[in-house]
């Protein structure tokens, strides 16, 4: 009997980590698949008329169990992989993309849609039902069911490719982040650098069994380091080492891949008779078009260019006083907090000890409970994948309402970055709510023996923003899986996640939780104004960046043929000249790490990020004009998050805010 095939035997059929083992991993997925694929034959051959409930319900409702075990294992791949389960992401994932291609290339089943489809008048269907059949149709046409033969099989050899590279991309950036790491002995390279970031190497250095200091690349040892090292030819050799992720020509090189995936894009984007892969990708989200994105990039570049401008050189005359004439990009973090402390006198070492994790995660758990009535309990009973990993049930109104994992902590088997998942959907059937299983994954700085894990304020911001789209898991409620939860056109899903962030710059809120670990003491309020008042420091330079990664986004995704004539870093120079505020190092390139775009979703969608900003400053001004813990608006807001992706996300945006999001607002937050 193999675990992950059966019902599991835990509180809210939670994922049973502590029993699974790697070995059961594979047949459980061919044993899935048959099972899903029996599934789909009975839909298909069911002798009745094709109706909505036989057809596109059913088929909604249907491989529950696969996708839980899908979501178990490349959860793990992310958070705690192995050789092991990376071996086996290699064997699994061309199975479940053949599968995959099996149902939307199933001609008898895309009949019965079609039919459903031609036939939608005749049902009395609610909004929430059209939308599932629309989306059904058009997934399925957009995956090739209106392909001929031949065709369809290239695009099953396309999509197989397609998920074992970007699945190897992933694979290259983690290994090549674990590769390097910078062994220090001399104390004094250290200087300018906290205490607390000492220690940490120190433990990094103790864990490899050396003496010393180790400094690597992950998140929070590598940005400390090229905030606070006074040592100018260390920051250039990290910066280098971090350039140099998977561009260095060695073993973990992802160049010739990046050609390889866009070409495979371009291929499925011709072979389903679009343009180019970005034509393909906005059809389905809020932009519609390229030249829509292009446009909405560009006239942020026009307002932010001269702020981003001014900011460089307030930080070139401050690198000149050091004898610095030839300002680069590794001085840019460590001449920034200077400036920080100069106009503000704050700098982030002296906010972390009033932000200690513990209290920053009661505070936004708390959030939830003023805005929505949610509370969170933690569970020692449910099984965690590693013992970093806490578990919380979530109710509302004293209900079961969801279980939310929480893994805070760098480790060599997780990726950079923080991100939130989902182990199980809500959808509901015969009657039954079934509530969400979700996830939020970070990288923050572990506690020491001497300390708890202490935030920057920008982790603070980061825990906020992910715990925005946890909210969005949390808090479906709609009929179908698939429509539930995060299950939005990807420029709508950030709009949560980033609204969040919004409450750690609100005094009132932030005096609630903002105390001293040791004394208790709360955040002076000058330091409170200070956080306040440097809300857009260096705004000009951050939106110019995220600008430079949509534009190169973009430009992968609408004119990847330049690709053959031009190497990677050509590329990459000429679409982010625009938006580039420093010169660009022979040496380095960003796009062989962008696993955004080469290893998650957020292909021809990077833009998204500044897009949903548009939206979340739009609706915070909402909350701002009438009192941020408004019973009323966060009522309507509730709704908004727990639609799903039911409705429109402009109408359902418009629902809560009476009008669609104006670009002011960004411009006025950003800018003044």
């Amino acid at each position: 009997m193999n675990i992950l095939t059966e019902q599991f035997n835990t509180p809210y059929h939670s994922a049973p980590f502590s029993d699974i083992k790697n070995e059961n991993y594979l047949p459980a997925f061919k044993e899935l698949i048959q099972k899903s694929e029996a599934e789909i034959d009975a839909i298909v051959n069911n002798p009745e008329t094709p109706t909505f409930e036989n057809v596109i319900e059913a088929l909604a409702y249907s491989g529950e169990q696969l996708d839980v075990v899908s979501n178990i294992f490349f959860n793990l791949n992310s958070a705690e992989t192995s050789d092991e389960i990376q071996q086996i992401a290699q064997e699994v994932s061309p199975i479940l993309t053949e599968y995959s291609s099996k149902i939307s290339q199933n001609e008898a089943l895309f009949n019965k849609i079609k039919k459903v489809y031609d036939e939608k008048e005749k049902y009395n269907l609610n909004e929430e039902q059209q939308m599932l059949l629309n989306e059904t149709y058009k997934g399925f046409v957009r995956s090739g069911a209106l392909l001929n033969e031949e065709d369809k099989e290239k695009l099953k050899k396309i999509s197989m490719d397609l998920s074992l590279k970007s699945l190897q991309f992933g694979q290259n950036v983690l290994a090549s982040t674990n590769a390097y790491f910078k062994h220090i002995t001399n104390k004094e390279d250290l200087a300018g650098i906290p205490g607390a970031i000492i220690d940490q190497y120190a433990e990094e250095a103790k864990e490899r069994d050396l003496e010393g200091w180790v400094v690597t690349l992950q998140y929070p040892s590598y940005i400390p380091f090229m905030t606070y090292a006074e040592n100018r030819e260390l920051r250039k050799e990290l910066a280098l080492a971090n350039g140099k992720k998977s561009f260095d020509g060695g073993e973990f090189d992802n160049q010739n891949l990046i050609k390889e995936l866009l070409d495979l894009k371009q291929q499925k984007a011709e072979l389903l008779g679009y343009k180019n892969y970005a034509d393909y990708v906005l059809e389905e989200r809020m932009a519609k078009s390229p030249v829509k994105v292009f446009d909405f990039l560009n006239e942020l570049l026009t307002k932010a260019k001269p702020y981003a401008d001014k900011e460089i050189e307030e930080l070139k005359s401050l690198a000149k006083a050091d004898g610095i004439e030839d300002m680069q990009s590794y001085d840019h973090a460590y001449y920034a907090e200077k400036l920080r402390k100069a106009k503000f006198d704050l700098n982030d070492e002296e906010l972390k000890p009033y932000f200690p994790l513990n209290q920053v995660q009661d505070a936004v758990f708390g959030l939830a409970g003023e805005l929505f009535g949610l509370t969170f309990e933690e569970r020692n009973d449910i099984p965690k994948y590693h013992e970093d990993v806490k578990v919380y049930e979530v109710k509302e109104n004293g209900n079961y309402k969801s279980l939310l994992y929480v893994d805070y902590f760098p480790r060599k088997g997780k990726r950079a970055g923080a991100w939130m998942t989902s182990y199980k959907n809500q959808y509901k059937q015969n009657g039954e709510n079934s509530r969400p299983h979700i996830s939020i994954v970070c990288n923050f700085s572990k506690p020491t023996k001497d300390t708890p894990s202490l935030l920057t304020f920008q982790e603070v911001t980061t825990l906020f923003h992910e715990f925005g789209h946890a909210l969005h898991g949390m808090m479906a409620d709609t009929q179908y899986p698939t429509l539930s939860g995060t299950s939005v056109k990807w420029d709508f899903v950030e709009l949560p996640s980033q609204f969040l962030e919004n409450f750690c710059y609100e005094p009132e809120f932030l005096k609630t939780f903002a105390k001293h670990y040791k004394t208790g003491e709360v955040l002076p309020d000058e330091k409170i104004e200070k956080i306040e008042q440097s809300k857009n420091f260096m705004e000009g330079y951050q939106t110019l960046r995220q600008l430079g990664f949509g534009f190169l986004d973009m430009n992968y995704h609408t004119k990847v043929k330049e690709l053959e004539n031009e190497s990677i870093k050509e590329f990459e120079d000429k679409y982010t000249k625009a938006t580039s505020l420093y010169p660009s190092n022979s040496e380095t390139a960003m796009s062989p790490s962008f696993s955004h775009i080469f290893q998650g979703g957020y292909s021809a969608g990077y833009y998204s990020y500044k897009w949903a900003e548009v939206l979340d400053a739009d609706a915070f001004q909402y909350f701002k004009e009438n009192g941020i813990f408004n019973p009323e608006i966060a009522a309507k807001y509730k709704v908004l998050l727990s639609s799903g992706g039911t409705k429109d996300p402009m109408e359902l945006y418009k629902a809560f805010r009476g009008s669609e999001p104006k670009v002011e607002s960004l411009l006025k937050r950003a800018f003044g």
